[in-house]
């Protein structure tokens, strides 16, 4: 019995020789998130923050009813030419003049735009680029109607190629996909979807789109009419029977690991801005 308890300190004795491993080494092993952060502020306007804190935006807008207010990107992605899905004076670089110390501007050269007025006529810009070494953004020519563009005009839907996932914007899309196009889009992991109808595709055609595209992780629903806002209609015809569907009314913002995988993808219902807790109370007034 003695040797057996000498052979098993000896073994815990050479254990405790072998080398630990650095805990920098120990950390390497275990992937990082990629945490990517998804505003909403109405209509189509939507901001996104990848894991390295670079931040673009699609479609700005004014409209008074979700409070025109402004957003930093480092670049931004416009679908098509109308007022709420362009309005680049919502966009804002984050920094300040100095002699004015009004907010910065972004610059042209920092707009992706889909469509653009050539001689008064709408025509689309192909757009393949890269945004340093790991943002690709690239577009793919639609209509934003069933007549070719004859009622409301052209429309791009935008790819942008982001954190090893695929983040598809689509505009005021206003019809059905071809093959063509789905083709074209490629791989979608999160889509960007417009169901209120009227101007753009209504519900029962987005969800014959999203089956198209087939997203792998989430789906914002976008451009649909609510309490305050009701040149559209609401979300439900495009929620209707659809499952995984997460409302989250109380806020504008959500975040995902875009390493993460996921078995279905998730409607994500926001609300159009970030619920706030009420300023402190002034202990002077009753």
């Amino acid at each position: 019995m003695k040797s057996l308890f000498t052979l098993i300190g000896s073994c815990a004795f050479f254990f405790s020789l072998l080398p630990t491993p650095h805990p920098s080494l120990v950390e390497a092993q275990e992937p990082k998130a990629k945490n990517v952060t998804i505003r909403w502020f109405g209509q189509s306007f939507f901001q996104v923050t990848d894991s390295t804190g670079r931040v673009f935006a699609f479609d700005p807008h004014g409209i008074p009813a979700f409070g025109r207010r402004a957003v930093r990107a480092d670049f931004v992605i416009v679908s098509h030419i109308h007022d709420d899905h362009s309005l680049i004076e919502m966009i804002d670089t984050g920094k300040v003049n100095e002699k004015t110390k009004d907010p910065v501007r972004i610059p042209e050269t920092d707009v992706f735009r889909g469509v653009i007025l050539k001689n008064n006529k709408q025509e689309w810009k192909t757009i393949d680029e890269k945004r340093g070494q790991a943002i690709r953004v690239r577009n793919v020519a639609t209509y934003h109607d069933t007549q070719n563009g004859l009622t409301r005009g052209k429309n791009s839907v935008f790819v942008v190629e982001v954190d090893g996932i695929n983040i598809v914007h689509l505009g005021d899309l206003g019809h059905e996909l071809t093959a063509e196009q789905v083709k074209a889009i490629g791989k979608v992991d999160v889509l960007m979807i417009p169901v209120g109808g009227i101007y753009t595709i209504n519900g029962e055609q987005a969800q014959a789109v999203m089956k198209q595209l087939n997203p792998t992780k989430y789906v914002f629903p976008m451009h649909y009419g609510m309490k305050d806002f009701d040149e559209l209609a609401g979300p439900e015809e495009f929620l209707d029977g659809l499952k995984n569907i997460k409302k989250l009314p109380a806020t504008n913002e959500f975040v995902f690991d875009a390493s993460a995988k996921t078995e279905a993808p998730t409607v994500v219902m926001l609300g159009w801005k970030k619920d706030e807790p009420p300023p402190p109370k002034d202990p002077k007034k009753p």
